[in-house]
């Protein structure tokens, strides 16, 4: 992949921001913890609403946080205000070229970030020109194609078909998880540990949030704009396919479950 443009599939509306913030570093980034130490120094690509990034920083020395717009940032900055962090620095930057000096962190991190950007190998190219020799390259990115849920629901899997065409539209890669070992070494990092951890949705309540998240970022979301804009579905197919939404997360027996890959990279010394 070599185009640097790429459409964000998810945006930031309200649907898209309760879901993120539910993510923490317990629960996003466990692979990465037991390698943080106190006196460290961190970059978070792609930090979202800022609630893994918030975690990190209890952890490390002093975190600078990445997103592509001031306006993303924000959300993130508010997080931070709300729980007096004072140890991150929230910056405008690409990842494709970041605004930092060569091996001007330990730990670069990005969290579901290199299945949206154009071109993921040159981003890991520059996440390890940023990390010192010897550091972590740290990502995790969900992949669609594994994604499970009973009981069969014919409106989820269009769901996850039309997901899969909007996101490739915009010039991602749904698929990323199970990419990110050969992306990792197509940009020249060779000590990479691959893992695997999922999420998983059953309870009454978690089905009710999982479900009633998508239920409104299909309707309310870049996604739903784009697949409208691109003609790959109307409103009144985003409404049904919302309302199928409804009625798994309304199914006792309901369970989602998604995979999600990870690398541990060292930089070379």
């Amino acid at each position: 992949m070599g185009n640097e443009e790429a459409v964000y599939t998810h945006g930031h509306d309200e649907s898209v921001l309760r879901n993120h913030r539910w993510r923490t570093a317990a629960n996003s980034a466990a692979y990465l913890m037991p390698h943080l130490r106190p006196d460290m120094t961190l970059l978070d690509v792609g930090c979202g609403p800022g609630t893994i990034t918030a975690d990190l920083a209890g952890l490390v020395a002093r975190v600078t946080a990445v997103e592509m717009t001031d306006g993303a940032l924000d959300l993130a900055r508010r997080e931070f205000a709300r729980r007096g962090i004072t140890n991150v620095e929230a910056v405008v930057s690409d990842v494709h070229s970041l605004d930092f000096p060569d091996g001007a962190f330990d730990v670069v991190h990005a969290h579901q970030v290199l299945q949206h950007v154009g071109d993921p190998v040159q981003a890991l190219r520059e996440m390890a020109r940023v990390c010192r020799p010897g550091g972590i390259i740290a990502a995790r990115d969900a992949d669609y194609g594994t994604f499970a849920w009973y009981p069969e629901n014919r409106e989820l899997d269009e769901w996850l078909s039309l997901y899969k065409v909007v996101a490739r539209a915009n010039g991602g890669e749904p698929d990323a998880g199970r990419r990110l070992r050969a992306w990792a070494h197509a940009a020249g990092l060779g000590d990479v540990v691959t893992t695997a951890s999922a999420w998983c949705f059953s309870s009454d309540d978690d089905r009710q949030w999982w479900g009633g998240s998508w239920a409104d970022r299909v309707l309310h979301s870049n996604f739903a704009d784009r697949a409208v804009e691109l003609g790959l579905a109307t409103p009144d197919d985003l409404a049904r396919l919302s309302a199928g939404w409804r009625s798994w997360s309304a199914e006792d027996d309901g369970w989602f479950a998604l995979l999600h890959s990870e690398i541990l990279c060292r930089v070379s010394v």
